[in-house]
């Protein structure tokens, strides 16, 4: 591997580790030679994330990133980091005549507010140095909808926007800031999303991934890419992933 995409050196955290994207991105990352800080609220399933990692000096933070004194706790207790994977979130199909408030708080507190908090957080306590780089998920539904998506695409949205915003803001210190856009891929979360659409909407989403559906391997690789050197010049920008053309 050349030198340009290693991570020797870095410490990354990684939310939402305990399962799917979240458990392979500490995986792959600690793989290139990361020291990972991975949190999740189910401690067994952190627990196998962990004993997965290579290398060693890794930190496992149980959190409910739901509530706002465990975001509190959980970034007093990091160590200095160089980088930021956001992949702590969920999915709940409902049709926009059936939304009500709850909802809305439900969704928008796991897929937004947590990673806002906990980024912003970080942030005013220093924990996260000069030209490191910050990850978020989006979803490639923001450009491809699909019926009872209304929230869960609102909600990513909204965190692409506080990614390009958070660029900008960063840009001085060198703070690298994107957001991907996967495509489905074969995780728990997919799983629930099959069990809740048909048969003929789920066919259609696959007839969007010409490349078929991904793996949480094929997602890994870009973020590794993201969090290392090889992407200093790439800030504010949202990459579709998935082959969906």
């Amino acid at each position: 591997m050349h030198k340009i995409f290693d991570l020797t050196g870095k410490t990354i955290l990684v939310t939402g580790a305990s399962s799917g994207i979240g458990k392979q991105c500490a995986i792959t990352i600690s793989e290139c030679g990361g020291k990972l800080v991975i949190t999740g609220r189910d401690k067994d399933r952190l627990d196998e994330t962990f004993n997965s990692l290579k290398g060693s000096g890794h930190l496992q933070l149980i959190a409910d990133l739901s509530k706002d004194d465990e975001i509190e706790k959980l970034t007093d207790e990091l160590p200095i980091l160089n980088g930021i994977v956001h992949c702590a979130g969920i999915t709940a199909p409902i049709p926009a005549k059936f939304i009500r408030s709850r909802h809305i708080d439900e969704m928008m507190r796991i897929n937004y507010h947590a990673p806002v908090l906990v980024t912003t957080r970080i942030l005013s306590k220093k924990k996260l140095l000069d030209y490191s780089s910050i990850v978020f998920f989006s979803t490639i539904a923001t450009k491809f909808p699909y019926y009872g998506g209304a929230l869960y695409i609102s909600s990513k949205s909204a965190l692409s926007g506080f990614s390009m915003v958070l660029a900008l803001e960063q840009a001085p210190k060198g703070i690298r800031s994107n957001c991907l856009l996967p495509g489905f891929v074969k995780t728990p979360m997919y799983d629930a999303t099959e069990q809740h659409a048909s048969p003929e909407a789920m066919k259609k989403f696959e007839m969007l991934h010409p490349l078929g559906i991904g793996t949480p391997e094929d997602v890994a690789g870009p973020v590794c890419f993201l969090l290392s050197d090889a992407a200093r010049w790439i800030t504010g920008i949202n990459i579709p992933l998935g082959g969906s053309l």
